[in-house]
């Protein structure tokens, strides 16, 4: 007796996105099983528990397989031991590079060869192998880029194949570990990581030698050391008498009857203008390059704050206190105060909140 019978076979590789996750945050299988227990995954699936065991151990090994092609993302692409479909890769690349703000936050500025792994798992509760992977994951992106010539971002997306908003965030990472600049005192623990991704991103974009030059013989994010010299020319503005009290009543003609703090800016304008024109005069030593967020907070956005100045307040001001400094007739330094005032705005803005 003869039968005829149509067979299939297919071999891509079946991954769970959800599984998937508990693995990247660091689970055990055993772990792993009682949440997908939890989560109805029995009922789903109509499963018993060894199935659910089984199948969870069996992506978990899929995972630890495809952990070494991760790491070199562009060999995602090109191997053979596994089908994957060109939209699941993108999101095992993705996934595999995201990363906890928390566990970020608490990274920024610290010398990446130093891991400080394990107070950083029991300070955010963030699974140890978790930290792990994300501290090994930004050590991997800056090793790669710190020798690339060109934008940083773009060299992020096309050697690791990230999206751009997940470039931008690792681009911000390697700004600070580079510039070692200050994120760890008291006074800055209020500040997130996207305040400070947001920060870095600025700093990039008009302070660094890219911002100028494309052409470089290594990563952008070196802030031009020309820039920072001139600087010390703004000190002319809160140096000479005449200058600071002609800037002060253009800026307080501007906002008469459009702030509630009027008689408070006015009272403390020039404290407010020497704390921006020295911060930046300052920034030619390194020490102050390190301190520039903690300097902006102390000597700026805390007497703001003490005398209740609203962000709609602060956004008029600095609009007027920077754009006032054109009608200045003998001041000679707009270029420079613009790319200045331009950053600093910027992040003033988005370092003011509670």
């Amino acid at each position: 007796m003869s039968m005829e019978l149509d067979v299939f076979v297919g071999n891509t590789t079946v991954l769970d996105e959800d599984v998937y996750q508990l693995w990247l945050d660091g689970h055990t299988v055993t772990d792993a099983v009682r949440i997908r227990m939890e989560a109805g995954a029995l009922q789903e699936c109509e499963a018993n528990e060894e199935v659910l065991h089984s199948d969870t151990m069996d992506q978990f090994r899929t995972f630890q397989m495809c952990e070494r092609l991760l790491q070199s993302p562009s060999k995602v692409a090109n191997q053979l031991l596994f089908q994957i479909p060109p939209h699941r890769q993108t999101m095992l690349i993705e996934r595999y590079y995201e990363f906890d703000n928390a566990f970020a936050r608490e990274v920024l500025g610290k010398k990446l060869s130093k891991g400080t792994k394990k107070d950083i798992s029991s300070k955010t509760g963030i699974a140890l192998k978790s930290c792990r992977r994300q501290f090994d994951n930004f050590k991997r992106v800056f090793k790669v880029v710190e020798e690339l010539k060109g934008p940083l971002v773009e060299n992020i997306q096309r050697h690791f194949l990230l999206s751009d908003v997940l470039a931008r965030d690792y681009a911000a990472i390697v700004f600070f570990a580079n510039s070692r600049f200050e994120a760890g005192k008291r006074k800055l623990q209020y500040l997130s990581f996207q305040d400070f991704a947001f920060c870095a991103g600025q700093l990039t974009s008009y302070w660094t030698v890219g911002a100028v030059d494309n052409v470089m013989e290594d990563m952008d994010v070196d802030l031009e050391k020309e820039f920072l010299h001139d600087l010390k020319d703004l000190k002319v503005l809160v140096s000479d008498k005449d200058m600071l009290d002609q800037h002060k009543s253009l800026v307080c003609a501007q906002l008469r009857g459009k702030i509630k703090v009027f008689s408070e800016m006015e009272a403390s304008f020039k404290n407010l203008s020497r704390a921006l024109v020295n911060i930046a005069s300052k920034l030619t030593h390194t020490k102050d390059v390190r301190d520039l967020f903690i300097d902006l907070v102390e000597k700026f956005i805390e007497p703001c704050r003490s005398d209740k100045w609203t962000i709609g307040d602060l956004r008029l001001f600095l609009t007027h206190y920077s754009s006032s400094v054109h009608t200045l007739e003998a001041f000679r330094h707009q270029v420079i105060w613009d790319r200045y005032m331009g950053v600093i705005k910027s992040c003033i803005l988005k370092m003011y909140h509670d």
